[in-house]
C-alpha cells in the first residue's frame, strides 16, 4: 500500500490548465539552461535494452526490470531503470569529445518502487553525461558542476515566478557540501532520511557526497550500483521543500568509475561476475571515455518549482484506491 500525506490546508497554486502550461515552460527553460551550463547536446535514447549487454542499471540490486519478448527476434528485452551506463557508451559511439556531453529524456517503469508523495512506478528524468579528463576527475570539478546545475534550477524557478507570480517558491542558490560520513557523525542516532531532513532544513540546498560505500556504522547512507558512480566522487542534490516540509532530492549524479574504481566496487559488492559483460569488459580494457553524469527528475523538479504536494499532480501514472481517495477528498487532482 502506498503512503500519501497531504499538508494541512494545501491548495495548488496553479489549476490543471496552468499546470500543464507551466510544465512546458519549465522543461524548455531548464533544458536550455542546463545545456548552456554543461555544454550538452540532446540525443535519442532507448526505452529498452538487451539484458545480456550489462547496460541496464540494477539500482539497489533487488528491483525487477519489466521484461518482454520481441516477436520478430525471439529475444527478451528489458525496460531501462536508468541510462547511467548506456550514456557512457553513447558518448564514444556518437563521437563526442572531451568537455562535451549529451542529455536525453529518460522514461522508465520501476514496478517495485514504494509509492508515496514523491515516488511513482513511472520515472521520467533528464539523463545527462559528459566526457571529462583525468585532471578534472576530482571533487573540485564535481562541486563546480553541482553549482552549475543548481544555478540552472534556480534560474528556471525565476522564469516561472515571473510568469506565475502566485508561485511562492524559495530556493537557496548557495550549496552546502557534506559527505555521508560527516552526516552520520552529526546525527549518529538518526536514520539516513532523518539526517537529511535535519541538515537540509537548516542549510536549504545541499549536496550529500560519497554515497554507496559502507559508513563506519556498517551500512551505506543509500544504495548505489557498483558499476557506474565512483562512490568516492558522487552524491545527491537536495532542496528543502516548503510544501512537504522535507528534504527533497532532485538529482543523483557523480563522476563515473574508472578501471580501478570498477574493480574495487565490484569486489566490495560481490559482483565480480559482471566483468564478463560487454560494457564492463570495454570499460576495464580502457575503451570507454572518462565521464561524469546523472539524472535530474522531471516530475520531481516540476513538483518543487510548481509547489505541488504529490507527484501525481505533474505526471500521469497509476495509483492504489487509497491514494486516489485521500487525494480526491483533499482536492488534490491526480493526472
Amino acid at each position: 500500500m502506498s503512503k500519501v500525506t497531504i499538508p494541512q490546508g494545501y491548495r495548488s497554486a496553479l489549476g490543471m490548465y496552468d499546470t500543464q502550461s507551466a510544465i512546458g515552460i519549465l522543461k524548455r527553460t531548464f533544458e536550455e539552461k542546463l545545456c548552456l551550463a554543461l555544454n550538452l547536446k540532446r540525443v535519442s535514447a532507448p526505452l529498452f535494452v538487451d539484458p545480456a549487454s550489462g547496460l541496464n542499471d540494477d539500482l539497489n540490486g533487488v528491483e525487477r526490470p519489466v521484461a518482454f519478448e520481441i516477436r520478430e527476434t525471439g529475444k527478451t528485452a528489458v525496460v531501462v531503470h536508468s541510462l547511467a551506463k548506456w550514456k557512457r557508451k553513447a558518448l564514444k559511439d556518437y563521437g563526442f569529445s572531451e568537455g562535451e556531453g549529451l542529455y536525453t529524456d529518460m522514461n522508465a517503469i520501476r514496478r517495485d518502487e514504494d509509492m508515496d508523495n514523491l515516488h511513482s512506478v513511472y520515472t521520467d528524468q533528464w539523463d545527462w553525461e559528459k566526457i571529462i579528463t583525468r585532471e578534472t576527475r576530482n571533487v573540485k570539478y564535481l562541486k563546480r558542476v553541482v553549482r552549475a546545475i543548481v544555478g540552472a534550477i534556480c534560474e528556471t524557478s525565476d522564469v516561472l515566478k515571473c510568469r506565475y507570480p502566485q508561485l511562492n517558491v524559495r530556493l537557496k542558490r548557495e550549496v552546502t557540501f557534506i559527505t555521508s560520513q560527516e552526516l552520520e557523525d552529526l546525527y549518529p542516532d538518526k536514520t539516513p532520511k532523518k539526517r537529511e531532513n535535519l541538515f537540509v532544513r537548516e542549510h536549504k540546498t545541499v549536496f550529500i557526497m560519497q554515497i554507496g560505500d559502507k559508513l563506519r556504522s556498517g551500512v551505506p547512507h543509500d544504495g548505489r550500483a557498483p558499476d557506474y558512480d565512483d562512490w568516492t566522487l558522487n552524491g545527491d542534490i537536495l532542496f528543502w521543500n516548503d510544501v512537504l516540509e522535507c528534504a527533497f532530492e532532485v538529482s543523483s549524479m557523480g563522476i563515473r568509475v574508472d578501471e580501478a574504481a570498477l574493480e574495487r566496487q565490484l569486489r566490495e559488492a560481490h559482483a565480480e561476475e559482471r566483468k564478463k559483460l560487454s560494457f564492463h569488459a570495454a570499460l576495464l580494457a580502457g575503451e570507454l571515455p572518462l565521464t561524469m553524469g546523472g539524472g535530474i527528475g522531471q516530475s520531481r523538479l516540476s513538483m518543487l518549482l510548481l509547489a505541488k504536494a504529490h507527484i501525481g499532480e505533474v505526471q500521469a501514472s497509476l495509483w492504489d484506491d487509497e491514494t486516489m481517495r485521500v487525494c480526491r477528498e483533499n482536492g488534490v487532482v491526480l493526472l
